[in-house]
């Protein structure tokens, strides 16, 4: 993520971002059918899906990343987790908040305790927890060390909740695209999602390359605060955070 996140990388995936959810905007609300059975009301699936698997992918980043943590301790690693794991809460909420919207019309309610959104909602409290636990004050080193355990105990709920439609019987419909086997949806449909999957990617993309600057941009803050009171030079303290061993390089907790 280096020269993605580099200032002209930024404005590349910015760019291509926003090419992607016009099109993704043209294609599910001009160019797909309406559906037979629920009409107009199926377009909220070019926004609900793509956000709930975007959200599947964000936390299997923070997944990889916290064993990757666990594993080097190296600080690089709790960022792409801490960034990816926020903006896998926001993707969680969205397909959240537009399922109930689907659901109210379609079921009569906007919220039941369906399988599907009850082991959603679950990942939503998990992941909110994971980003509370970044907040302890404690030092960086156990925090990140915490986290990473939330991290990838918390992905256990992701399989669940995409097999929840398939496990138990809820008012929640199947799965419409497998992995194997063909679609159950128009192509037509199914090329309006897609589209909406590819510029959901970008956008995540996108968002993850402003946050690990931002990220970055706060450890040196830190580091510039901490210098003059330990008499160290500002790159020695950023180069021991990325060491191998941050045990051995303990800061002091974020103010």
């Amino acid at each position: 993520m280096g020269k993605v996140a580099a200032r002209s990388g930024e404005r590349i995936l910015g760019w291509l971002a926003l090419a992607a959810l016009a099109a993704t905007t043209v294609m599910s609300l001009v160019v797909s059918p309406p559906d037979a059975e629920q009409g107009q009301l199926v377009r909220l699936m070019y926004v609900h899906v793509p956000a709930a698997w975007l959200a599947y992918l964000a936390f299997a980043v923070v997944f990889v990343s916290s064993i990757a943590y666990l594993k080097t301790r190296k600080a690089r690693w709790d960022r792409l987790a801490a960034a990816s794991a926020e903006i896998g809460v926001l993707f969680t909420a969205l397909a959240i908040v537009l399922g109930s919207l689907w659901g109210k019309p379609v079921w009569g309610t906007y919220w039941t305790w369906d399988p599907r959104l009850t082991t959603t909602a679950v990942l939503l409290l998990i992941y909110l927890g994971y980003l509370a636990v970044r907040r302890l004050p404690d030092s960086p080193t156990r925090r990140a060390r915490w986290s990473a355990v939330v991290g990838v105990v918390g992905f256990l709920d992701v399989p669940i909740v995409h097999l929840s439609v398939v496990w138990w019987r809820g008012l929640h419909q199947g799965p419409t695209v497998r992995l194997l086997g063909a679609a159950t949806i128009a192509p037509l449909m199914l090329a309006a999602l897609l589209t909406g999957v590819a510029a959901f990617t970008l956008v995540y993309l996108y968002l993850m390359a402003l946050r690990l600057r931002v990220g970055r941009l706060e450890d040196r803050a830190v580091a510039e605060a901490l210098s003059p009171r330990v008499g160290r030079p500002v790159e020695a303290l950023l180069s021991e955070e990325e060491g191998a061993d941050a045990d051995q390089a303990e800061v002091p907790a974020r103010g």
